[in-house]
């Protein structure tokens, strides 16, 4: 009886320096909205959609301190669907995020599921709208956003330059080149201007060829008024370049903001493809947790192209979106 009460004790105070030493946070995003849909090919659409602005998630994350001025941590973000209660990304239980890291004075390594560079660069910097609503970038930038079996390291910030650096393990026998992801990007944040050069390219299966992006983006703030400008070289599994631009701003109007954006898409390919999008949007916080949004966006395609009007969590169908909603963040 003696050794059990010991154990207990000991497990108590394990328990107590552990938990002084360390941090767990739950947090997430509830985002639900009218979306209406224009131009698609069965016509037009009608939904309450989750996920307009930002995907509706439910997250974890904690941080211990190692001392020595390193720390560990962890990240496990679920996403899901608030108009169905369905788990979002395919089903998957952590699918917007799941990784480890190791910090310290040198920066930081995580490994997991994680965002690409190249989309943290158009979500934190390029595009006014954050990656959301009917004016998301990824209707016609390249839209892909997290890398499986991923390690990536971070530096800190010096003189407001900073890196960012993934590799995607493939995770072929006999071949590591096949569906491997490089990505990375180069950073420059200070006062009112920011500044990001980014790449990603991801090799097919066969290890035979690969995709690239090659983005050169920033933004800068004028006082309540941030412009934002993008330019990105592309290449397909075909070899054929295309090449996407960017120009928006956020106005801040009191508490609420205006959103606008521009973009043209043209393509190499015989028919010269061609879509230019054009969207407005506008933010009203009802608290500091609490905001309503309103979008629009139109997309027109030219010479074959099919790009269409999304969401944060959708791809849409149609070449025209409308968005009315909430979203509370946790």
């Amino acid at each position: 009886m003696q050794k059990y009460v010991i154990s207990a004790l000991a497990l108590g105070l394990v328990s107590a320096v552990a938990q002084a030493q360390s941090s767990v946070t739950v947090y997430g995003i509830a985002d639900a909205g009218l979306v209406l849909e224009r131009g698609g090919p069965a016509g037009n659409t009608q939904n309450i959609s989750s996920g307009v602005g930002s995907g509706s998630r439910l997250g974890f994350k904690g941080k211990e301190d190692l001392g020595g001025g390193m720390s560990a941590g962890f990240v496990l973000e679920n996403g899901f669907n608030i108009d169905t209660g369905t788990a979002g990304q395919g089903g998957l239980l952590f699918g917007r995020q799941a990784y480890v890291s190791l910090s310290g004075s040198a920066g930081s390594v995580s490994a997991g599921r994680q965002y690409m560079p190249y989309f943290k660069a158009l979500r934190d910097v390029i595009d006014p709208f954050g990656t959301g609503f009917a004016g998301n970038v990824q209707n016609i930038f390249f839209p892909s956003t997290r890398v499986d079996n991923s390690v990536e390291y971070m530096t800190k910030k010096y003189n407001g330059f900073s890196a960012d650096l993934l590799y995607g393990f493939g995770e072929t026998a006999g071949d590591a080149s096949k569906n491997r992801t490089i990505s990375g990007a180069a950073s420059y944040d200070n006062g009112p201007l920011s500044v990001v050069l980014t790449h990603h390219q991801r090799e097919n299966a066969l290890g035979t060829a690969h995709t690239r992006y090659t983005m050169l983006g920033g933004r800068y703030r004028f006082g309540d008024i941030t412009g934002h400008a993008a330019y990105s070289r592309n290449k397909d599994l075909l070899g054929i370049g295309s090449r996407d631009a960017l120009a928006g701003v956020t106005v801040s109007v009191g508490a609420d903001k205006l959103l606008a954006s521009y973009i043209d898409h043209r393509d190499d390919s015989s028919p010269r493809q061609r879509a230019r999008q054009a969207a407005i949007g506008y933010l009203h916080p009802l608290s500091v947790r609490t905001d309503l949004y309103a979008a629009y966006g139109h997309i027109i395609n030219r010479n074959g192209a099919n790009f269409h009007v999304g969401t944060a969590t959708d791809s849409g169908t149609g070449t025209t979106g409308f968005n009315l909603g909430v979203r509370h963040v946790f």
